[in-house]
């Protein structure tokens, strides 16, 4: 029993021992002592009146960081690090919200309610517990005698207990409160189970619009006003920034390729002559997440891996190892260590492929020289003289808010974050890196998220508008097809038209049809008119259509009723969790949330200058 405590215990002690090295660090480097415009009583948000302060969001911050990095076993980018800040403060203003909720409806929690679900509703951190297990289960007996122990206690599994279930019992009880009296009628799974199962075949004659630039110019700022007032709510989103990025790639030469292959071919005689994998891979591999558990990559079947790799893998027979194998990672050594079928359980070693010592040198000597001419500052111009005078390529890039900035389909790292993080227009990052090269980034210009401004949107605006334009103009024509249609043949009226008719194979009412599309009027057509019958123009974002339905197949009922009580209770719990987070949703958006990130970030930023 006492193992089974101190293999809990350890879990506990490394948190609380996070805790105080993030609360640490966070003192000494974000200004409680002064140094910044951050205090000890600085709140990073206001909800409903109530303040979460910047300390206690820092700490918990740090703690998700310090986790995130350990499974990964990588130091996180700001994109990385701002995702985390993200999570962490929206579940801080829903804690905050859900407890003006429980006051709001008089819920609470007992000391026997607490004691009753520790007994008999364990969380997943202590059911998945190594020590509590028997036979690969969990074993509750185990569980009580630890419960009942002095160590459990001592070790503070009780106080972590009580935290836990203090927080996640009224949560169940207000959601039980606000999923309760959910119904769902047969008419409803009848529909829902034909939307499924029905299908029909149709043909179809399309009218696509050509694109005229200069109709679409012609259009009027009155006009594009109209529609963008009675559309706005469509073209909110999230926050755009333009940037210009300096970019010194980390190149490798043949030399370097040939390098790393000698590197691997040494390990793999190292191997053969005796040492053992897992002790290699823990000491080499550069997959560091994998390395340190002797490069187990798991069991699984195909598609896992890359197709040169994967290819490698499955050439080689059990406890085989294999020659170096080249993939865009690098060489890897790979073993299988059981093989049944198309699954396999393997590991492998990595050798990443990287630039020599002295292009290294180079590299980083650039890099400086780059950072201390333009890097952290104010004055935007110095990119260009900077890059002109190292002879480096100025690109731009677009970020959205929340999403990692690219370049030609490759990511910038970091560079979202600072743009979103409080950066005025004309300022340049720190210097950005990762394993492809350096990256010193200028914001040019920043366009906020939420409610749009006419001007941010108005060509998107003018590309609709043309398009609907366009279509309309389709609408004669393909009214006098469908009107010949009727009085002859679908086929018949194509061909005086001078068009084509197409044919669909069978879908259902949710099928992406080729020709056709998704979810549109189009689709909602060849289940509305009877088989035979050809329709009137059908129009659709994309284009007009006129259409027959040449074979209908209705849902089986027989098959319905059987599968019945499963669909009906999936239904009942997809429209619970509906309810409660449309419930969220709402109480979010009644929130009055003033979220001060961003000056704070500005401020500080300001002050380290």
């Amino acid at each position: 029993m006492l193992q089974q405590m101190r293999g809990l215990a350890k879990y506990i002690w490394v948190l609380v021992a996070f805790v105080f090295v993030g609360g640490f660090l966070l003192y000494e480097t974000s200004g409680l002592m002064g140094r910044t415009p951050v205090t000890t009583t600085t709140p990073v948000a206001v909800v409903n009146g109530h303040d979460i302060l910047y300390s206690q969001f820092q700490a918990r911050v740090q703690n998700e960081v310090q986790s995130e990095q350990q499974r990964s076993g990588q130091t996180l980018s700001q994109d990385d690090t701002r995702r985390i800040e993200n999570s962490v403060f929206d579940q801080m203003v829903s804690d905050v919200l859900l407890q003006d909720e429980y006051r709001r409806r008089g819920i609470v929690v007992t000391d026997d309610e607490v004691r009753e679900f520790a007994r008999y509703a364990p969380p997943s951190w202590i059911t998945g517990a190594p020590e509590l297990q028997t036979e690969g289960r969990f074993d509750p007996d185990k569980y009580a005698r630890l419960l009942a122990s002095p160590q459990a206690r001592q070790g503070g599994l009780l106080v972590s207990l009580e935290n836990y279930y203090r927080t996640e019992i009224p949560r169940e009880k207000l959601f039980d409160q606000i999923g309760s009296g959910v119904y769902v009628s047969d008419s409803e799974l009848w529909r829902a189970w034909r939307d499924q199962h029905d299908s029909a075949q149709v043909s179809y004659v399309s009218f696509v619009p050509t694109p005229d630039p200069a109709a679409a110019k012609a259009i009027s700022d009155a006009d594009l006003h109209a529609y963008f007032d009675q559309h706005k709510s469509e073209f909110q989103g999230p926050g755009r920034a333009v940037l210009s990025v300096v970019t010194i790639p980390r190149t490798v030469t043949a030399a370097d390729s040939a390098a790393a292959r000698a590197k691997v071919v040494a390990l793999r005689e190292e191997i053969v002559k005796g040492a053992k994998f897992e002790d290699v891979a823990k000491r080499e591999s550069a997959d560091t997440v994998s390395g340190r558990n002797g490069g187990d990559l798991g069991k699984g079947g195909k598609g896992r891996f890359v197709p040169d790799f994967e290819k490698a893998a499955y050439a080689l027979g059990k406890g085989e190892l294999s020659q170096p194998v080249l993939t865009p990672f690098g060489y890897h050594l790979i073993k299988v260590d059981e093989k049944k079928g198309d699954t396999l359980s393997l590991r492998h070693i990595l050798v990443r492929i990287q630039a020599s010592d002295s292009s290294t040198t180079r590299i980083d000597k650039e890099a400086d020289v780059l950072s201390r001419s333009a890097g952290s500052s104010d004055q935007g111009k110095k990119l260009d003289t900077a890059a002109q005078k190292l002879g480096l390529k100025i690109s731009r890039a677009q970020a959205f808010e929340g999403q990692p900035a690219t370049m030609d389909g490759k990511p910038i790292p970091s560079a979202s974050a600072w743009a979103f993080g409080g950066a005025k227009p004309g300022e340049t990052s720190e210097l950005f890196d990762d394993e492809n090269g350096y990256y010193l980034v200028r914001l040019d210009s920043l366009h906020e998220g939420g409610e749009p401004k006419f001007e941010n949107v108005k060509e998107e605006i003018r590309g609709r508008v043309a398009a609907s334009r366009q279509l309309d103009k389709l609408l004669p024509d393909a009214q006098k097809l469908a009107s010949a249609a009727a009085t002859s043949t679908l086929e018949a009226a194509a061909q005086q038209a001078g068009k084509k008719v197409e044919q669909t194979p069978m879908f259902s009412r949710s099928s992406i049809v080729p020709g056709l599309g998704q979810f549109n009027e189009a689709v909602g057509a060849a289940f509305a008119l009877p088989t035979g019958a050809v329709s009137a123009p059908v129009k659709t974002n994309d284009g007009v259509y006129v259409l027959r339905v040449d074979k209908r197949v209705l849902a089986d009922s027989a098959a319905w009723v059987a599968q019945k009580p499963a669909q009906k209770a999936t239904r009942l719990q997809q429209l619970r969790q509906q309810k409660i987070q449309m419930f969220l949703q709402d109480m979010r958006k009644a929130a009055k949330v003033d979220d001060r990130r961003k000056k704070i970030n500005a401020a500080t930023r300001r002050a380290d200058v």
